[in-house]
């Protein structure tokens, strides 16, 4: 049976090749007169490139990036987010609006391997909840570095209502930068309306021990 998240895993690799061939080809055509020894160079970068994309992915999947996942703990909050770079952890509750949101979050794990996505019961994180001054919920903590870098609160920026499309919470997550994205929104400036506060600086002493 094929696996899916390697399906997508190899079409991200193309991408990414197809992106760095025509990096190449702009370096080509810069070049008045590439010589052998010019197109030996470029050709050299291109494949370290693409190896180390392939080491980021490989690391990427083995924490759990390509499938949406919850964090049973807020300990194991505090190692996730400091095992990825960029985190997209949903705070919930076992109601209609997070299932919604849920339902868009497992489709845009698949589709974004570089970010981690992940959800908590809020009820049962109080610290956390009281911490990050979670009270709305839906509410979507964008972190990147460890750092809580932005919110998205219920449905207010996705239309107002439950029936927005994942495209339409896919370019709210490319504003905040936790995702990369070739679409429009992607070059639209970030909204920084949350101040930035660190994970780490948030948890108790002993909550960010090794």
């Amino acid at each position: 049976m094929d696996n899916p998240i390697q399906e997508i895993l190899e079409k991200q690799l193309l991408t990414v090749a197809k992106a760095m061939e025509d990096k190449l080809d702009e370096e080509i055509a810069s070049l008045e007169k590439p010589d052998e020894d010019d197109l030996e160079v470029l050709r050299e970068r291109r494949l370290q490139q693409m190896k180390k994309m392939a080491e980021k992915r490989k690391r990427w999947m083995s924490h759990g990036h390509g499938e949406y996942t919850e964090i049973p703990s807020e300990k194991d909050f505090f190692a996730a987010v400091k095992a990825s770079e960029r985190v997209v952890c949903h705070f919930y509750r076992e109601n209609w609006p997070c299932k919604v949101m849920d339902k868009h979050m497992g489709i845009l794990a698949k589709q974004h391997i570089e970010t981690r996505f992940v959800k908590i019961q809020a009820e049962k994180s109080p610290f956390l909840a009281e911490r990050l001054k979670i009270v709305v919920l839906p509410n979507l903590a964008i972190i990147k570095n460890t750092k809580v870098d932005d919110y998205v609160v219920g449905f207010n920026e996705l239309g107002g209502k439950d029936d927005f499309s994942t495209e339409d919470l896919e370019e709210r997550l490319a504003r905040a930068q936790v995702i990369h994205y070739e679409g429009e929104s992607s070059h639209k400036p970030k909204s920084t309306t949350q101040t930035k506060r660190s994970v780490r600086q948030s948890a108790r002493s002993d909550s960010d021990s090794e």
